[in-house]
């Protein structure tokens, strides 16, 4: 399934959301622009596990400079493509500052949460996908009933339908979990399951927060 877009317009301008889109894509080009040397880039500033563990404060930047980078376009256009459908609502639900305090904490998280699972792991952690997954765990707490136009295969066809927001991320969510679960500690295809996890419950736990006193949109009714 590839959502497309979501059924509810945002009231302003989602200035940060579309900053963080082209602070992701600079540096993947930046990153082409190496070459070979691309991968000494992701190692330096990747979030590596095991280093981590070793050296804490020498690891706090790649904490956080791991979120811009990507390893490969297929990685940065999923990535963005989420960020473009989910990051406008949850900025215009929370506000522009606390829209990007929202993005960094939850994707800070999402690193430690990777790291805890798997400490002994030398592969670098890369992608913007923990820091989404908080911005996907708060629109699913903000905007339960929106609607996301997603391109669904049905057999050997292609259908664009509408699917809850409800029902499209809590999925995402528990097959996130059940991966999570099935092959903990192990490193399955760089897929950082457990940063998905922790960025997306720290969302959902802290878009409500950083929300409280907002101005509440109207919602569809199912």
């Amino acid at each position: 399934m590839i959502p497309l877009r979501d059924t509810i317009p945002s009231a302003t301008y989602p200035v940060v959301t579309q900053v963080l889109i082209a602070l992701n894509v600079a540096v993947f080009l930046y990153e082409q622009s190496l070459g070979a040397a691309a991968e000494r880039l992701i190692y330096a500033y990747g979030l590596v596990p095991r280093r981590f563990n070793g050296d804490v404060a020498a690891e706090i930047v790649p904490l956080f400079s791991s979120m811009f980078l990507h390893g490969g376009w297929m990685h940065l256009i999923g990535n963005m493509l989420y960020l473009h459908i989910f990051g406008d609502n949850v900025e215009d639900r929370v506000g522009h500052a606390r829209f990007l305090m929202l993005y960094v904490i939850a994707g800070a998280v999402a690193g430690l949460a990777q790291v805890a699972t798997n400490p002994g792991s030398v592969m670098p952690m890369v992608g913007a996908s923990g820091a989404i997954s908080g911005v996907t765990g708060a629109y699913l707490v903000f905007y339960p009933r929106s609607r996301i136009v997603t391109l669904v295969p049905v057999f050997i066809f292609l259908q664009v339908i509408e699917i809850p927001a409800l029902v499209l991320l809590l999925f995402w969510f528990l097959y996130q979990l059940v991966l999570g679960i099935s092959f903990y500690g192990a490193d399955v295809g760089g897929v950082a399951f457990w940063a998905h996890i922790g960025g997306f419950v720290t969302g959902a736990v802290l878009g409500p927060i950083l929300g409280a006193g907002r101005p509440r949109r109207p919602q569809p009714v199912w």
